[in-house]
C-alpha cells in the first residue's frame, strides 16, 4: 500500500469519500446531512490542494478511485502560553471506503499526517472522532482534551 498526496483529479473520489464520512457521523448523531455542502467543498479542495497549510493524503485503490483519504490542515490563532507559535492542526475526513476496511488504510494516511504536522513544528493537533476512529487516533496518542474549559460550539440557527 503506498499512500501519496491527493491531486486535483481526486477531487470527484475525495467528494464520495467525505459523503461516506458524512452519512457515519450522522449515525453518531452528529448533525443532518445538507446537500448545499458538496459544491463548496470541492470548491475548497481545488483552491487548497498543494497550499502549505493543507495535506490530504490518500490511497489508492486496487481497481480505481480512491480507497482512503485524510486531510490535515495548519490555522494560526493568537499566540497564548499553551500555543506559543500560535499555529495549531486540525484533522479532517479520514475516510475509509468500506469495501477497503481493516487493510491500515487510515493507520498509514496518520502516519503520513503526523509526519507533516511534526515537519511543520506544529504542536497541537485537534480532531473530532467517530466511535470507529477513536481507537486508531488514541494509538497516535491523542487524549481527551482534559481541559477545565468545556468545548462549546455556536450554530447559525437559521
Amino acid at each position: 500500500m503506498s499512500v501519496r498526496a491527493a491531486i486535483h483529479d481526486d477531487i470527484p473520489e475525495l467528494l464520495r469519500l467525505r459523503e461516506i464520512l458524512a452519512d457515519r457521523m450522522a449515525q453518531d448523531g452528529s448533525y443532518p446531512v445538507d446537500g448545499d455542502w458538496r459544491r463548496a467543498y470541492a470548491d475548497s479542495l481545488t483552491e487548497r490542494l498543494g497550499s502549505d497549510d493543507t495535506a490530504v493524503y490518500v490511497v489508492d485503490a486496487p481497481s480505481g478511485g480512491l480507497a482512503a483519504c485524510g486531510m490535515g490542515l495548519i490555522f494560526e490563532r493568537f499566540p497564548g502560553p499553551s500555543l506559543p507559535d500560535g499555529r495549531y492542526g486540525y484533522i479532517q475526513g479520514m475516510t475509509t471506503d468500506p469495501g477497503h476496511r481493516r487493510r491500515g488504510h487510515s493507520r498509514a494516511i496518520m502516519s503520513r499526517l503526523m509526519e507533516w504536522y511534526r515537519g511543520s513544528r506544529i504542536q497541537r493537533v485537534d480532531l473530532h472522532a467517530t466511535s470507529d476512529g477513536e481507537p486508531l487516533y488514541r494509538e497516535f496518542g491523542f487524549v481527551d482534551d482534559g481541559h477545565h474549559y468545556p468545548s462549546l460550539t455556536w450554530r447559525d440557527p437559521s
